[in-house]
């Protein structure tokens, strides 16, 4: 392995990628496997429910498919141990050629499974299965996209780097909802039987222009002049364990709050408005791609501006907004007002979840040395997610089930990951203007 390493990284030297080709490397990356990723969300409010969960009540079937879902962050964690050692050992670049080739593979399968009906209690089990399996690939993809970008990025625009690769995630949200919307016109039957097959179907194309866009990449300048002085830790994890115990519980405390809220707006609130209000599927996801798109302009502005204000002012007003916002944001819903949802809807997300964000890529990245940073950036990032992302919808869909249909108590939820992330944010140091190496 050790040789492999070195002609990699001196290959690597004759090769040099311009600032353009390294973030559109990053973000088209990031973008397939955050479509992988979202696909399985819409496609859980939708579809999985009935054909996967079909013997229970409507509820509890919701619940089941929820409970599916949260199967693909807690095994993020997973991947962000097993591709972060990779990637703290032999590179960056060929580590996320392994992780979207994972991700794809996993998201075409799911494509081709039979349902409940056809095979009975083994497609829930294989359907959970190839759940975990996306949330490796995810779990080892975040970290190594993000480090492609802001170890290649000048000193004074890390923020806005990572903030672009951060758009993979409002870009896959478009292109997820977007491949569910354009089968619309399938009726129900057909859109059942075979339509929701389609776009995971897609997503074996968009892996293969990855991988060719991903292998044609220069590793690092950060990671090649730690392997050449010999600064790589044998384990970087047990590294983590023993010496950055407080910057890795930092970066989770920074991911609660903004994947908590984010979650609730682009998953629980699919099923909520549609189950519990009545309304169309149109009407949520006609808000989730706009609050999506108008974050194309609005997390490369909160990039820029951690840039120069820093990372931690950032946080801070989102954690703000999102402890205000809380309870309002269910009182909006309510309406059943189409455009009073879209508002809601594209408000929330837009400084509730773009603000915290677009900051957390550097500003995680930034808590660890360069031969761990690959590892600790990733546990943070998807321990946190984890906790708050994968369980959030489930525990929301509980907690409507016990209260008779209340949603106050999401808002207590929401509010309390709030409280926790602005801890996290003012006990953190505030590192925009740190040297990286």
């Amino acid at each position: 392995m050790t040789n492999f390493v070195s002609h990699s990284t001196v290959g690597d030297r004759a090769r040099h990628s311009s600032a353009t080709t390294v973030l559109f490397a990053s973000v088209l990356g990031s973008v397939i496997e955050w479509y992988d990723f979202l696909l399985y969300g819409t496609a859980t409010a939708l579809v999985f429910n009935k054909l996967f969960f079909p013997s229970f009540e409507p509820v509890v079937g919701i619940i089941s498919a929820f409970g599916a879902y949260a199967a693909g962050f807690v095994a993020r964690p997973v991947g962000a141990i097993i591709f972060g050692h990779f990637g703290d050992r032999f590179g960056r670049t060929t580590t996320l050629a392994l992780t979207v080739a994972i991700m794809g593979g996993g998201t075409f399968l799911i494509g081709c499974l039979p349902t409940y009906g056809q095979i009975g209690v083994a497609a829930p089990i294989l359907l959970v299965l190839l759940r975990v399996v996306q949330g490796i690939g995810l779990g080892g993809e975040w970290g190594g996209a993000v480090l492609l970008a802001i170890e290649h990025a000048p000193r004074h625009r890390r923020g806005l780097f990572g903030s672009i690769v951060q758009l993979g995630w409002p870009l896959g949200i478009v292109t997820s909802v977007s491949a569910f919307a354009l089968l619309a016109p399938i009726d129900s039957a057909s859109f059942l039987s075979w339509g929701w097959r389609i776009p995971f179907w897609l997503s074996l194309i968009l892996m293969v222009l990855a991988l060719f866009i991903r292998l044609r990449v220069a590793e690092t300048p950060a990671f090649k002049n730690a392997f050449s002085e010999r600064r790589l830790e044998r384990v970087p994890l047990l590294a983590i364990v023993q010496d950055q115990r407080r910057s890795f519980l930092l970066a989770v405390g920074l991911k609660l709050s903004e994947i908590g809220l984010v979650v609730v707006l682009t998953v629980f609130a699919i099923s909520y408005v549609t189950g519990h209000l009545g309304l169309s599927k149109d009407v949520i996801l006609n808000a989730v791609v706009m609050a999506a798109l108008l974050e194309l302009v609005t997390i490369p502005m909160f990039g820029w501006l951690s840039d120069r204000l820093g990372r931690r002012i950032i946080f801070i007003a989102g954690c703000v907004f999102t402890i205000g916002f809380a309870f309002p944001l269910f009182m909006l819903l309510d309406t059943r007002d189409p455009l009073t949802i879209a508002i809601t809807v594209v408000i929330a997300v837009n400084l509730g979840h773009a603000s915290m964000f677009a900051a957390e890529s550097a500003w995680m990245s930034e808590l660890f040395p360069t031969q761990l940073r690959y590892t600790g950036a990733s546990m943070g990032f998807q321990v946190g997610g984890a906790l708050a992302g994968g369980f959030v919808p489930l525990i929301a869909a509980i907690l409507m089930r016990e209260s008779e249909g209340k949603t106050w108590p999401i808002s207590i939820m929401i509010i309390a990951l709030a409280a926790i992330t602005l801890a996290a944010s003012l006990v953190a140091p505030d590192t925009y203007d740190k040297r990286i190496d």
